[in-house]
C-alpha cells in the first residue's frame, strides 16, 4: 500500500511538473515529448512519467505525434475563443460567490497580492502572481466544484504560448481590473463583481488575439 501511494505521488508530481514546463514554454505547443527525456529532467524513473503523460493525453494536453510518440497539443483560434468564453463565465461565478463569502482577511490578502502583481518585474513573475491572485479568489468563493472546474480549465490555458503579460501595458491594465474587482467584492456587490470578472477575461482574450495576430504577421 505504501509503495502504491508513493508511486501515485510520483505520478502526480510528474504531472504537475510537466504542466509547469508547458506553461513556462520549456515544452512549446507542437513540440515532441520524449518519455526518457522527461524522466531524466525530473530525475525519476519512466513509470511515473508514463502515467503522467497518459493523464495529460486524456485531458487533451498532449496528442499523438506523426510517426511515434507524443507532442504538446496546439489550440486553433476557434478553440481559444471557446476556452475564454468558458473561462469568462466560470470566473464570473467565482467573483459572484467571493462577493458573498470572502472574509475581510481574504479581501486584504487579495489587495496585497494585487500590489505585488502590479510591481512584477517580468511577465513570468506577473503570470505566477496572477495565478496566486485567482487561486485566492477560488478559495473565497467557497465552492469546491466550481474550483475544480476552473482549475481544470486553467490547465488547458497552459497550452497558450507566452503569457498575455508579455504584451505591452497588459500588466498595468490587469492590475487596475483586479482593483475594481476587489472593490466590488469588498462592497458585497455580487452582480458587479461577476460583470467585472467577465470583462477582465474579455480583455485578456483581446490581448491574446492581438498576440496571435502579431505572431502570424
Amino acid at each position: 500500500m505504501a509503495k502504491t501511494g508513493a508511486r501515485q505521488m510520483l505520478g502526480h508530481n510528474a504531472y504537475r511538473s510537466i504542466l509547469e514546463f508547458i506553461r513556462d514554454g520549456v515544452y512549446p505547443p507542437g513540440g515532441r515529448l520524449r518519455e526518457e527525456e522527461v524522466a531524466e529532467r525530473l530525475g525519476i524513473s519512466r513509470t511515473p512519467v508514463r502515467e503522467a503523460l497518459g493523464r495529460l493525453q486524456e485531458k487533451g494536453l498532449l496528442q499523438a505525434a506523426p510517426g511515434r510518440g507524443l507532442a504538446i497539443a496546439t489550440l486553433d483560434t476557434e478553440q481559444v475563443f471557446e476556452l475564454y468564453a468558458m473561462r469568462g463565465e466560470l470566473e464570473a461565478l467565482v467573483a459572484q460567490f467571493a462577493a458573498q463569502h470572502a472574509t475581510s482577511a481574504e479581501i486584504e490578502n487579495l489587495q496585497d497580492l494585487n500590489t505585488e502583481f502590479a510591481a512584477a518585474t517580468s511577465p513570468r513573475e506577473a503570470a505566477r502572481l496572477n495565478r496566486s491572485f485567482h487561486a485566492r479568489l477560488y478559495d473565497a468563493a467557497r465552492n469546491r466544484y466550481l474550483r475544480a472546474a476552473v482549475e481544470d480549465l486553467q490547465e488547458t490555458i497552459a497550452l497558450l504560448p507566452k503569457t498575455t503579460f508579455s504584451h505591452e501595458n497588459r500588466l498595468q491594465s490587469a492590475a487596475r481590473e483586479h482593483s475594481a474587482l476587489i472593490e466590488a467584492i469588498s462592497s458585497r456587490d455580487a452582480q458587479m463583481a461577476a460583470d467585472l470578472a467577465r470583462d477582465h477575461i474579455s480583455r485578456s482574450l483581446a490581448t491574446r488575439l492581438a498576440m496571435i495576430r502579431a505572431a502570424a504577421a
